[in-house]
């Protein structure tokens, strides 16, 4: 389990965007797994590796968890953001003094073009530097962690917006429906809650069982 915790102060409805937003929810790694792990296997690969993974999966959320570990493992990291539509600022990047302490993470690799890909692997090797990424489709980098959502990781992330609501009209049902309705994307599952949570609330309507993880 991440170490980064829910706010435990929510104000509103607990899944509002700053609720969720990674780094403030958590990433939740299966049992005998930890971001430890992860570290030491990204290690392994020369500091080279991919998060995979669908839309709304949580890859965001797992790269935000390891952050401030790859920094105490001494990496001076480079944080890449991209997101659909944007002109990817690898060229400025690129121009800055990366080394062999330096770890370019980028975060929606899917969005450059093949050959921004290639350039950016050349650099990163010309200069001895690693490289995490994270994608929606397979690349030719090592497989550092493949994220998967389940409904039971829904229904713990929801108990833990829940714990600190002023209310919790919300069941474990309507987890699972959204979750169906979204297909598994924890984003979109959280867009949809949100409605869910706001017209209950506004109505008085709080279901007999508010509990999200009760049977």
């Amino acid at each position: 389990m991440s170490e980064l915790a829910v706010n435990s102060h929510l104000s509103g409805n607990p899944f509002s965007t700053r609720n969720v937003r990674p780094g403030v929810l958590p990433y939740l790694f299966p049992a005998g797994m930890t971001s430890a792990d992860l570290i030491a296997r990204l290690r392994g690969n020369g500091w080279w590796g991919q998060v995979l993974g669908p839309h709304g999966c949580g890859k965001t959320t797992l790269l935000r968890a390891l952050l401030p570990q790859l920094q105490a493992a001494g990496r001076t990291v480079c944080l890449i953001e991209l997101h659909a539509g944007d002109r990817p600022p690898v060229d400025r990047a690129e121009r800055t003094p990366w080394d062999e302490e330096t770890l370019v993470v980028v975060d929606g690799y899917e969005q450059l073009g093949w050959l921004a890909r290639r350039r950016l692997r050349r650099s990163c090797r010309q200069r001895r530097s690693g490289l995490l990424v994270t994608t929606h489709r397979r690349t030719d980098l090592p497989v550092l962690w493949e994220v998967a959502t389940s409904l039971e990781l829904a229904q713990a992330l929801a108990r833990r917006l829940l714990e600190s609501a002023d209310s919790a009209p919300i069941h474990a049902d309507d987890v699972a429906r959204a979750f169906q309705q979204c297909r598994g994307n924890l984003r979109e599952t959280w867009f949809s809650l949100y409605d869910v949570y706001e017209s209950r609330v506004r109505s008085g309507s709080v279901p007999s069982c508010p509990d999200p993880g009760a049977a």
